[in-house]
């Protein structure tokens, strides 16, 4: 190849790649893309749920950010921790919830690609042919891409939304869960407690009653009767020891502590003082009208699937692709360079398959998104006023066992102990209004358990992730009157 040739085909080669970058760059601004900034989805998610997250979650990204999460973590369980505590121990020490942050990252990076254009296709061709040296040069790019490319974005845009509504229903459950798990470790602390001193009083009377068996003073009936009660309350203090540990080791799971932070943790002796007065209908009404969670997150899906809908008519029929070409031709014999342009555009034929199958499940998504919205908002009101049912049954019982039934157990007490130096009633009697007066407490601590989890799926509902109390599960009894 002479000098020349050389030259020329240098030349023409730096023109095609000049013009190759120009068009890529043009393409690239035409794109516009969806992106996500994750640090702004936290952002967001710490100011709708404040009340969740303490304005504390965060994605630890770098050592640096772990080392001090672990810091933090070790000063939170340097002492008792009461349930707000437990929440910000989650959030900084919980891999299970990193891992869910990481996710929702990943998942609203893939909802963004689809606002993408795709990467155009560049091919290079050589070919010779006796003195002649052919190089092609394709570019070509999905020209629907590049038609309905504000359609996509917009897509991308709400399925972006969606996450970040995601994030912020996930972070509240989570958080939810975390509440009533501690809610449920300290009342099975405080109620291992009293199951022991029943079971202390149980064995008292059990031994009592074989003494007096041994020196002819009770009847093998009498003893039999004492000696169930004590067998009833150790399985009754084995339950307790276990649901002591299962409570605590759930809520060890949920804050994700390693074996040496476990460990460390400490619980208070019992739980919160309940509030003078429950919250009322008006203030529950107010609070739920800033926006649920699950309504924008129905309407979210909604309209993302109405707009691809649109989208899809046109892309499941066919599909076409624009390239532009630009070939050399070197003839060596003769020294010259002959450069060729054009285009070309392919087209899918839509022979086999019209896209039918496709549209109809576009628009059976659309109809299934339309519905589950009109459901969602149907159900709110609902799920919002069972959830405060729950919680102000469980408000009225906690507060009729701390004024009623615990204070009269009290004055029975009282006046058994009266009866009892005043020689009226024997020990037995006495023992056994022990047991039932330490059983209406256990009932009391049931009842406000079961208050501080309603109050806590309260808080969630608010926000539209309905969350449901069994109500079903505060205790009803005070103790019987056995030994009487």
């Amino acid at each position: 190849m002479s000098t020349t040739t050389q030259l020329s085909y240098a030349r023409a080669h730096q023109a095609v790649w000049s013009k190759t970058l120009m068009a890529v760059a043009t393409l690239v601004i035409l794109s516009g893309c969806a992106s996500v900034n994750f640090d702004q989805s936290v952002a967001s998610t710490n100011r709708e749920a404040a009340d969740f997250t303490q304005g504390q979650l965060a994605l630890a990204r770098t050592q640096d950010q772990r080392t001090e999460m672990d810091r933090v973590a070790a000063e939170i369980l340097s002492q008792p921790i009461n349930q707000s505590d437990a929440v910000r121990l989650a959030l900084v020490n919980s891999p299970a919830l990193q891992a869910m942050l990481a996710q929702n990252w990943a998942d609203a990076a893939q909802a963004a690609q689809t606002g993408r254009i795709a990467n155009p296709l560049f091919i290079f061709e050589r070919t010779s042919f006796a003195d002649e040296l052919e190089l092609g040069r394709l570019l070509a790019f999905g020209l629907l891409d590049l038609l309905t490319l504000p359609q996509r974005y917009e897509v991308a845009e709400r399925k972006i939304a969606q996450q970040q509504l995601r994030l912020t229903r996930s972070v509240i459950d989570q958080v939810t869960q975390v509440r009533q798990a501690w809610v449920k470790a300290v009342a099975a602390q405080q109620n291992l407690v009293y199951a022991k001193q029943v079971n202390d009083a149980a064995q008292a009377s059990s031994e009592l009653a074989r003494r007096l068996q041994a020196a002819g003073n009770f009847s093998k009936l009498q003893r039999a009767r004492q000696q169930v009660f004590y067998a009833d309350s150790v399985t009754q203090w084995a339950a307790a020891q276990h649901a002591s540990t299962s409570t605590r080791e759930e809520l060890i799971r949920l804050l994700g502590l390693t074996e040496s932070q476990a460990e460390a943790l400490v619980l208070p002796d019992r739980l919160p003082d309940m509030p003078g007065s429950p919250r009322l209908p008006d203030e529950i009404g107010k609070l739920a009208s800033k926006g649920r969670l699950d309504i924008r997150l129905a309407q979210a899906e909604f309209d993302a699937m109405a707009k691809a809908q649109g989208l899809n008519v046109l892309t499941s029929f066919t599909d076409i692709e624009l390239g532009v070409r630009h070939d050399t031709v070197f003839d060596h014999a003769a020294g010259t360079s002959t450069p060729r342009r054009g285009y070309e555009v392919s087209v899918r034929l839509p022979i086999f398959d019209w896209g039918g199958n496709q549209r109809d499940a576009m628009n059976a998504q659309t109809l299934a998104a339309a519905n589950r919205l009109e459901a969602t908002v149907r159900a709110a009101g609902s799920n919002l006023r069972e959830s405060y049912s729950a919680y102000r049954t469980a408000f009225d019982v906690s507060r009729h066992y701390r004024d009623e039934v615990v204070p009269l157990r009290k004055t029975i007490s009282e006046e058994n102990v009266l009866r009892y130096n005043g020689m009226l009633i024997g020990v037995f009697e006495l023992l056994a209004d022990t047991r039932d007066q330490v059983n209406s407490v256990m009932a009391a601590i049931a009842a406000e358990q079961q208050f501080w989890l309603a109050d806590a799926a309260l808080q969630a509902s608010l926000m539209g992730k309905p969350t449901m109390a069994d109500v079903g599960a505060m205790a009803t009894g005070g103790g019987g009157d056995a030994g009487h």
